[in-house]
């Protein structure tokens, strides 16, 4: 799974990271509806280290298409709101 991180760059993961990753984006979406900056903060942050760290990156040079695009780490609560609701962004 290609995942990119707005303004930064593009991860390949495994398959198996989708559970994990929608647990995350779970966190942040529970954030966002509860309006909490602090858990929101602390969410986010998570989601996108997972990203960075279980991922590999994909080099610049390199034409792969997002499976998922999540927006960049500077994202404020308000800006998320728009992006993590419902079902969210990322594909169960």
């Amino acid at each position: 799974m290609i995942v990119r991180i707005s303004v930064e760059g593009q991860y390949d993961l495994a398959d198996d990271e989708s559970a994990r990753l929608n647990e995350l984006e779970s966190a942040v979406i529970a954030a966002v509806e509860a309006n909490d900056e602090d858990a929101y903060a602390q969410a986010f942050k998570a989601l996108l280290d997972h990203v960075r760290t279980a991922g590999k990156v994909v080099a610049e040079d390199e034409l792969e298409g997002s499976d998922v695009i999540l927006p960049p780490s500077d994202t404020t609560l308000a800006e998320a709101a728009a992006d993590f609701t419902g079902e969210g962004l990322i594909p169960d």
